[in-house]
């Protein structure tokens, strides 16, 4: 009975770190990702003119999107909101002792506290990541529609004529290391936390900075095995 209320309680901490995380950060991952596939489309038709017909600015923008701008953007934005208020959070309880007193009650804080916070990332980062391409792609399309002039069955055929599912899937593999990464960072510089106030601050900034720079290793490392 007491390992079934264990997997009930923890079951519902994921849940509500699934919503702070994924939830919560949806207006955010929607103004990176119109923007992202903007500002991509309008490079790319700056960049192909008069070398490539416009007609390529759709299917290329997608392919960018796919695989590097949607999940590593994403990722870095979500760095600084998920990564650092982890970080926030678990160093403010670690200086006010609440977690030497979870401790001492005999709980946990890596199955109470990390873990949570680490499913849910991992879970949510792809999700978010999907959600990012979809509006990035849509966030192109009105740029070439509206100012390139390039019409709708123009765009949309090239983008369906060279999609490829591994890129898409290639994009997620990336999110899912990502969000696991920004997570783990988190927790980890969070549960080492000293020095009061100040030092949950400098633990936020570390997170963040930790955080982001694995992100473009990791992806450094992925492009080279996936690719």
């Amino acid at each position: 009975m007491r390992a079934l209320s264990y997997v009930v309680h923890d079951r519902r901490l994921v849940y509500e770190q699934m919503y702070e995380i994924g939830v919560q950060s949806l207006p955010l991952v929607i103004t990176v990702g119109i923007f992202t596939g903007a500002v991509s489309a309008w490079q790319a038709a700056y960049q192909f003119k008069g070398f490539l017909p416009l007609s390529f600015v759709g299917p290329a923008t997608a392919k960018a999107i796919f695989i590097e701008l949607g999940p590593v953007l994403t990722a870095l934005v979500l760095a600084g909101r998920v990564g650092a208020s982890i970080a926030a959070e678990l160093g403010s309880m670690r200086v006010t002792e609440q977690i030497d007193a979870l401790e001492t009650l005999a709980i946990d804080p890596i199955r109470f506290l990390a873990m949570p916070r680490i499913l849910a990332s991992t879970t949510m980062m792809p999700i978010l990541v999907i959600f990012s391409d979809f509006i990035a792609l849509i966030g192109a399309f009105l740029v070439t529609n509206m100012l390139l002039h390039i019409s709708t069955e123009v765009f949309f055929n090239g983008v369906k004529e060279y999609f490829v599912v591994y890129d898409l899937m290639s994009g997620l593999v990336k999110a899912l290391v990502f969000g696991a990464t920004t997570a783990i960072a988190g927790c980890y510089i969070g549960f080492q936390t000293t020095g009061g106030a100040e030092g949950v601050g400098k633990s936020t900034i570390k997170a963040f900075v930790v955080s982001s720079a694995l992100i473009l290793m990791n992806d450094y490392i992925l492009a080279m095995f996936l690719f």
